[in-house]
């Protein structure tokens, strides 16, 4: 029991704590929006301190169950007049005579194919109706309308954009406005002011130098190739000298720098979902709905069905480490340059070399 004057000073803080609702033990834990930063540059892909959404472990499927927060993402159907169903053998890693060719798919949940325009070669402005997941990748999608025709069509969405933003594409030409605009001759700066923005689209030559693309082509006849992951992105590096130049050289995302075409197409940005490889799944069903079968271990095979298999105990049978074919999986066997140098013309060379430096002495 309170004294009197205790209880007289304690009394606002017991009336609060009466008054305010208990939480019960299976609400989830939201993280709020406002406290994501909305990055002005690329996202480092290895930083640990990001905010990920995390539930209550009512159940134990979700007591290490993390997701993105993407609230932006449309909560409905997709445009149906885009996609057709996902059926037949390739659902379960099997080709065309039915034998498995990619191990470990099948199941999962059914899944419709977005159309996606890799290409954009339509030019004008295009109104970014809104942001899609997609369950084929791991970036999202975003659903555009174009202004003056009101076609619509689906492309890799850039990180940062959301619905009502415009887009350009400038793969069909630079229209005569903006030539106009410039004095009738392209002039680099003045060009890179007006059209490097997220999301549109442009040929590589026309992207300024240190610029980060994604959706990057690799030949003017192909849509984008490279950098169409989450999260991923390439780096303009150099172009080539002189009036015949045909190559631009961009830095990828394992780190190749490599030579494409002047007129391949690239898209001004960062993929979208950038966060993506820091989810957990927080249990095997949540695996199964996503196409994904259990990997087994060789060891834990039959002699008949793997190389590491049978025999008692834990042991690979005096094997050295090889994949279920029989290829060597360590020490280099894929990896390691390869030495195609004909013999007789290195021990030629080396010859003539002793030669040399024979009759110098």
């Amino acid at each position: 029991m309170l004294q009197p004057r205790l209880l007289a000073r304690f009394r606002p803080l017991i009336a609060n704590c009466l008054s305010s609702p208990l939480r019960s033990y299976a609400t989830v834990t939201h993280t709020p929006i406002t406290s994501v930063p909305t990055p002005t540059a690329a996202p480092y892909r290895r930083e640990r301190n990001v905010v990920l959404r995390t539930y209550k472990p009512r159940t134990p499927g979700i007591r290490h169950l993390k997701r993105p927060i993407n609230d932006h993402l449309w909560k409905g159907k997709p445009h149906r007049p885009l996609t057709f169903p996902k059926i037949g053998h390739g659902k379960g890693g099997r080709n065309a005579t039915g034998r498995i060719t990619v191990r470990h798919h099948g199941g999962g949940h059914r899944r419709r194919i977005r159309m996606v325009d890799y290409m954009r070669k339509e030019p004008g402005e295009q109104l970014v109706e809104r942001i899609e997941y997609d369950p084929n990748r791991s970036a999202h999608l975003a659903l555009l309308s174009h202004k003056q025709t009101g076609t619509k069509s689906y492309i890799v969405a850039a990180e940062g954009m959301r619905a009502g933003d415009v887009v350009t594409s400038y793969m069909s030409g630079i229209p005569k406005a903006l030539l106009d605009s410039m004095g009738g001759t392209i002039d680099p700066g003045m060009l890179a002011a007006k059209t490097a923005f997220r999301g549109n689209c442009l040929p590589l030559h026309l992207i300024p130098l240190g610029t980060q693309v994604y959706n990057v082509g690799s030949a003017p006849t192909r849509g984008g190739v490279f950098c169409r992951s989450a999260g991923t992105y390439a780096v303009v590096v150099a172009r080539g000298e002189g009036k015949n130049w045909r190559f631009v050289s961009v830095r990828l995302q394992s780190g190749e720098v490599r030579m494409v075409s002047k007129d391949a197409c690239a898209t001004i940005g960062v993929a979208s979902n950038p966060h993506h490889h820091f989810r957990q799944l927080g249990k095997a069903g949540r695996s199964r709905w996503l196409n994904i079968r259990p990997t087994v271990r060789g060891l834990a095979m039959n002699a008949a069905d793997h190389p590491h298999g049978g025999g008692r105990g834990k042991s690979k049978g005096n094997v050295h480490p090889v994949s279920p074919w029989g290829t060597p999986a360590k020490s280099g066997y894929k990896t390691r340059p390869k030495r195609n140098i004909n013999k007789w013309v290195v021990h030629q060379r080396e010859r003539n070399q002793g030669k040399r430096r024979r009759g110098n002495a």
